[in-house]
């Protein structure tokens, strides 16, 4: 049995019934729509590659321990695999709609803890896959590298693998009981050799501390609250869902005209939407910054080569918080005080500073884990020190296949937990980046105005005097297969993450 780490315990402990901790995307396939028997033979066929997905999280009696991962014996491929459609016409508006109601919904905690739904029925002969995944089990990057097992790089797909899995006997409460008291007394042996360890690397271990006393200067900054808004609030379990799609190539255009990166170009277009969105509810906005929360990945670098991360699938993030300068009427002027800012955050050691103060979690007994979690989210909500999350995930550029078909769109979705009731994730996939914006279903019905402001924001900055590539209408086109080296089986792919979120500047 694995024991969930210390960070994606705390995802399962902040999770009520109004704040959902799951993440999820929406990918858009080209038609006809495969067999709902086709789909599922798939992912069952890919199952051996996660064996997370078809594990349970066990809770240990009287919190003596950190929950488990244990195999499911009622595991059902179509219990998670579920089939529907969209009513006519079948347009953005319809998926939205969809995908904000699968969104607002739990999911089970007895059952493995992800779902995918394929949708038929949307314009142009086209069909849908929305899944969602809690965020106990993966973060923004690992998750995208779980998704990439499903997906192909050529329309020809390989056989689905029959692995013959038999479910491992279920742990009895006494035995989780007993493991956890038996890891709770070895801790201290545990803690010995960690100390061992510094011993022996005095200088990196100095090296260490002083990034943590860095970052750690600049994250007690965010104990100062800024100015309350309509985006701090209570929220409902309720949620709604729309995005809006930049050409790759036009923000690159941006970068290489004005300066800065691709994440700072991202940051000044997310800036110039909640300028327009709070302008919009008759807030000021003059002399205004919106905290924001960044997660970033600090996942061990592999190897060089086309696929990233440590292999692992439980949460490596950590966190900056950026201020976006909502105040700032000029485009360039935005742009540019986003990128002196991200520079000093990057100096900072900001995310070190997150990471290592998450890390010690895991020397605290559980129970203090889950209150001191909660105490954290009370104290957010109190002192108004954030406004909205953030996060960017780049993508690999080249198309994907599922069951033959050529998935056009990518679009992320990100949680919300009171008390934001706005967040933006980004996903770069195939010459796109696609900003997915996920609002409270009640507090933020106007989220189409954040979406324009992005839109609107990439106009004004374009230095082709507001000229957009073509991009979208390529994306109808047909596109030759992958080469038939990177195809064959037994090599392994790219993850769709393509790297760690907002891992370095590009």
């Amino acid at each position: 049995m694995d024991r969930l780490s210390p960070l994606d315990a705390s995802f399962l402990h902040i999770e009520d019934d109004v704040n959902h901790m799951h993440i999820g995307s929406v990918g858009i396939f080209e038609g006809p729509p495969p067999r709902y028997e086709d789909l599922t033979g798939t992912v069952g066929g890919r199952l051996a590659l996660v064996p997370r997905y078809r594990q349970k999280v066990a809770m240990v009696p009287l919190s003596l321990g950190r929950p488990v991962w244990v195999d499911d014996p009622h595991f059902n491929i179509e219990y998670h695999v579920r089939h529907t459609a969209l009513p006519e016409p079948g347009g953005e508006a319809e998926l939205r709609r969809l995908v904000g109601r699968v969104m607002s919904q739990r999911l089970d905690r007895s059952k493995p803890l992800w779902e995918i739904w394929m949708a038929e029925g949307l314009e142009d002969r086209r069909w849908a896959m929305v899944s969602k995944v809690h965020h106990c089990l993966v973060d923004g990057v690992s998750g995208a590298e779980l998704l990439a097992v499903l997906l192909d790089l050529s329309p020809e797909a390989p056989e689905p693998v029959a692995d013959g899995w038999r479910p491992r006997p279920e742990p009895s409460p006494v035995r989780l009981a007993r493991d956890a008291i038996v890891d709770l007394l070895t801790s201290p042996y545990e803690q010995a050799r960690a100390a061992g360890s510094i011993v022996r690397r005095p200088r990196h271990t100095l090296d260490a501390v002083r990034e943590l006393a860095t970052g750690s200067v600049a994250l007690s900054r965010i104990v100062k609250p800024t100015p309350p808004t309509s985006l701090n609030g209570p929220i409902g379990p309720h949620r709604r869902y729309a995005w809006t799609v930049a050409d790759l190539a036009d923000i690159k255009r941006i970068r290489a005209a004005h300066g800065g990166t691709v994440n700072d170009v991202v940051l000044a277009l997310i800036t110039r939407g909640f300028r327009d969105l709070l302008r919009s509810r008759g807030e000021a906005t003059d002399g205004r910054v919106i905290r924001t929360l960044v997660p970033v990945s600090v996942r061990a670098r592999s190897a060089p080569g086309p696929a990233h991360g440590d292999g692992t699938m439980e949460n490596r993030v950590s966190a900056m918080f950026a201020e976006l300068p909502v105040g700032v009427d000029d485009p360039l002027e935005r742009l540019a005080a986003i990128s002196t800012q991200l520079d000093d955050l990057k100096q900072s050691k900001q995310a070190v500073a997150g990471e290592a103060l998450t890390s010690l979690s895991g020397f605290a007994p559980p129970m203090l884990l889950t209150l001191g979690t909660r105490v954290a989210t009370r104290a957010a909500r109190r002192m108004g020190q954030l406004d909205t999350v953030t996060t960017n995930v780049p993508g690999p550029q080249f198309p994907l296949y599922l069951c033959g078909r050529r998935m056009v769109r990518a679009c992320p979705y990100v949680p919300l937990a009171a008390p934001l009731r706005v967040g933006v994730a980004i996903f770069s996939y195939d010459g796109e980046l696609v900003f997915g914006v996920t609002g409270d279903y009640d507090c933020a019905p106007d989220i189409d105005v954040l979406v324009n402001g992005i839109s609107n924001g990439l106009t004004e900055l374009l230095p082709t005097n507001g000229h957009r590539s073509d991009g979208a209408r390529r994306k109808s086109a047909k596109r030759p297969a992958a080469p038939a080296a990177q195809s064959s089986r037994g090599k392994r792919k790219p993850s769709p993450a393509g790297g760690g979120a907002d891992r370095r500047p590009r």
